[in-house]
């Protein structure tokens, strides 16, 4: 345990000592970059996170979210009312899990640590990790096609469709988006390879770009809207493929899954949003930051998204879930350069700060003394390239909802849902920030390195959903009712966040693995005394 003042506060927020910190660096488990954050660091206004939310929020994936709706048969309306609504939601749990950051300085791994034990963290922070390396593939895939269309401006042979190659999974890959997204890899490893520095100026410059994409899109989309004999209007009087929706399920099921999905879509920055907020200079910075930076933006992809996928389905039959297709119908070059622009940074803000910082955090966190940040952030462009091979990945909206989406959002939400039960209802906001960092001996230890309670809570509660996404998954297109495991599955994310919130809670508070203070407990008496208010 840590003796004597081991932590101070400066207007309203924790550092460590100048003398605890050096003690610390001889520690197996401290590292600088998974080092807390002083107060003169946290710095970032709530202008800074808002642009960073912005940044986030508008790519393609996120405009994708309200067109794969649409292209299961929802109506426009009814998709945009979804995203919002699953925005609204995940909102929730991002602003709670933000808090600890801001106030204790600490990134993600090491809020784990105080949850799951020494040990125990290694697997939230390497679950969040691979999940995020998924993202990063998926986000420089959409950035390579950008990259591409740009370049076939110039270079046809960059946007010809027809040039393809056989690779795993995919037997006919565009070679122009394939060595965009080679390219567009290079820039994201350049640029988290250089410091959150680096990432809060890409996230300024990206924030205003990111309108012209929007109206671009919206542009073009209202102009085939038009040219199909329809006005804007008839977007939001459509109505639902009832045939289509039945063909994948019922309505309840796809709704229902869609939700999961836009909850899902920002489960991972509810775990590791402190790797953010502990830069924030206040919590009302980092709460009106986020509160008005997410959920606007957001909206306004699923009306662009929304309008996108109606507009193919009226000028061809069919409605498309991936917005960059624009490139290949738009005949307008100026059209193409400005739009593949926005896209190309737009997507970078978001590949960048929501999905390459995290897991090189948490690769870090395996072995602070050997892997630095810099390293991992050459891991993850590694494995996003290597092992999560987009061109598969990001498929139909089918799959892109009811595969992608939902299966991570299953497994990531419980641990959201720990995280927040253990620091606002365990633990009461307080931390032993040196004792993070201590290892053996220190209260975050537990008995053995491993919270047991955090880990049977984990594993409890996604294993109905998961058996519902795997094992017993309902067939798309298959025209059948949906079982009760399968709409468990559809609302996986609800589902296992209540469950392991709940399952966490009672463990901790009965009597089993050990007394409190063996669950890392700090008593408000104890918090004084190595504190210095």
């Amino acid at each position: 345990m840590s003796k004597g003042i081991t932590q101070e506060k400066k207007n309203g927020l924790y550092e460590l000592t100048p003398e605890m910190t050096e003690q610390l660096k001889e520690s197996k488990y401290y590292n600088k970059d998974l080092a807390p954050t002083v107060v003169s660091e946290r710095n970032w206004t709530t202008l800074n996170i808002c642009n960073l939310w912005i940044g986030l929020a508008v790519s393609i994936p996120a405009l994708a979210l309200a067109s794969s709706l649409v292209a299961l048969g929802v109506s426009p309306l009814l998709a945009i009312i979804n995203v919002i609504l699953g925005n609204v939601i995940i909102l929730i749990p991002i602003q709670l899990n933000s808090h600890v950051g801001t106030k204790y300085g600490i990134p993600f791994p090491i809020f784990a640590r105080m949850t799951f034990g020494n040990k125990g963290a290694q697997v939230p922070a390497v679950s969040r990790s691979v999940v995020a390396c998924g993202w990063t593939a998926i986000q420089s895939w959409v950035g390579g096609g950008a990259v591409a269309a740009l370049l076939g401006v110039v270079i046809p042979m960059f946007s010809d469709q027809s040039i393809t190659v056989a690779l795993p999974g995919n037997s006919s890959v565009v070679v122009g988006q394939l060595i965009g997204f080679i390219i567009f890899m290079l820039v994201v490893g350049w640029v988290a390879y250089n410091g959150m520095d680096k990432i809060k100026w890409v996230q300024n410059l990206g924030a205003p770009m990111l309108i012209i994409v929007i109206a671009g899109l919206f542009v073009w989309s209202c102009i085939a809207i038009k040219n199909s004999g329809h006005s804007i209007m008839d977007v939001f009087s459509v109505g639902n493929d009832e045939a289509l929706i039945e063909a994948n399920g019922g309505f309840a099921f796809v709704y229902l899954a869609g939700l999961t999905g836009n909850i899902a879509y920002w489960s991972t920055m509810a775990l590791n949003i402190p790797d953010f907020s502990r830069y924030a200079r206040s919590q009302k910075d980092q709460f009106m930051g986020q509160l008005t930076g997410m959920p606007v933006p957001m909206a306004v992809c699923a009306i662009v998204g929304a309008f996108f996928a109606q507009a193919t389905k009226f000028t061809i039959g069919e409605a498309m879930f991936d917005p960059t297709s624009v490139f290949y119908y738009a005949e307008n070059k100026i059209f193409v350069i400005v739009c593949a622009l926005g896209v190309i940074i737009a997507t970078l803000t978001t590949c960048v700060a929501a999905n390459v910082v995290a897991p090189a955090n948490g690769f870090s966190n395996i072995n602070p003394k050997k892997i630095t940040f810099k390293m991992g952030v050459l891991i993850t462009c590694f494995a996003a390239i290597f092992i999560a091979q987009p061109w598969w990945i990001y498929g139909s909206g089918a799959g892109y909802i009811f595969n992608w989406l939902n299966n991570y959002g299953t497994i990531i939400a419980p641990v959201a849902a720990i995280l927040m039960a253990d620091y606002f209802v365990c633990k009461k906001q307080r931390v032993d920030v040196a004792d993070l960092y201590s290892g053996e001996g220190g209260r975050y230890h537990y008995k053995t390195g491993w919270n047991k309670c955090a880990m049977i809570a984990w594993i409890v509660s996604f294993i109905l959903p998961i058996l519902g996404n795997t094992v017993f998954s309902y067939k798309s297109g298959s025209g059948t009712a949906p079982n009760l495991i399968q709409m468990i599955a559809a609302n996986g994310y609800l589902f296992s966040f209540i469950v392991a919130f709940v399952v966490y809670v009672a463990l901790m508070n009965s009597g089993f693995g050990g007394s409190k203070a063996q669950k890392g407990y700090v008593t408000e008496e104890e918090h004084k005394e190595f504190s210095k208010e």
